[in-house]
C-alpha cells in the first residue's frame, strides 16, 4: 500500500507514522468481480481504500439499476450516506474487476479519530473533499450533454470501458445504451 499516492489528489498528505496505523487497523482483502461489499437495507460499517480494481455504487429506481458513481484504484469509498449517518444504506457497492481492497471498520475509523490528531485531520479532509468535490460535479453535470458527461468520466476513469460494462456506463450518465454506443462511434 502505498498511500502517499492518495495524497497526489487530496490536500491531505499521509506521514509513514500515519500509514503505519492505518495499515495496522484495517483489513486487506481480495474481491473478486461480481462480488458485493454492500446491498441495499445493510448498515455501511466500514470505509474502503481501493488499491487496485474498479468498485461502482448504484441503487435500484423503478426496478432498473442506476449507477451513481465509480470508484478507481487509489481512491476512498463507501457508501457515504449510511456510514456517516449510521442509516441503512440504499445503495449496493459491486466490485467491477477482481480488487484489493482495504477495510477500515468504523469503530477503528472513530478509534483512531480519537487517539491521532492527524487521522482526525484526515478524516475531516475526506469528509470535506467528498462534499465540494460532489457539490461542484453535480451543479455542472446537469448542464453538461451526453458527450461533454462522458468525456468528463473518460477524464477521470480513461480505461472506464474496460473496466466495467457499457450498461453501467450509460446508467451512469442517464442515457441509453444506444445512445451511448452512438457517442463511442463519434455520431
Amino acid at each position: 500500500m502505498d498511500l502517499a499516492e492518495y495524497g497526489s489528489h487530496s490536500r491531505f498528505q499521509f506521514s509513514n507514522k500515519l500509514e503505519t496505523l492505518f495499515q495496522d487497523s484495517v483489513d486487506f482483502r481480495r474481491a473478486k468481480k461480481g462480488e458485493h461489499l454492500l446491498r441495499e437495507g445493510q448498515m455501511c460499517d466500514a470505509l474502503y481504500y481501493l488499491q487496485s480494481g474498479t468498485v461502482r455504487t448504484y441503487y435500484i429506481h423503478d426496478a432498473q439499476d442506476v449507477t451513481s458513481w465509480f470508484y478507481r484504484d487509489g481512491y476512498f469509498f463507501t457508501a457515504w450516506h449510511s456510514f456517516y449517518g449510521d442509516a441503512r444504506s440504499y445503495e449496493y457497492i459491486e466490485v467491477l474487476e477482481e480488487s484489493e481492497i482495504m477495510v477500515l471498520k468504523k469503530n477503528e475509523f472513530e478509534k483512531l479519530i480519537q487517539q491521532e490528531p492527524d487521522f482526525a485531520t484526515f478524516a475531516r479532509i475526506l469528509a470535506e473533499e467528498q462534499t465540494a468535490f460532489l457539490d461542484q460535479y453535480f451543479k455542472g453535470y446537469m448542464f453538461l450533454s451526453a458527450k461533454e458527461r462522458y468525456q468528463l468520466l473518460l477524464e477521470f476513469i480513461p480505461d472506464i470501458e474496460l473496466r466495467s460494462k457499457l450498461g453501467n456506463i450509460a446508467s451512469f450518465l442517464g442515457i441509453s445504451q444506444e445512445t451511448l454506443s452512438r457517442i463511442r462511434a463519434g455520431k
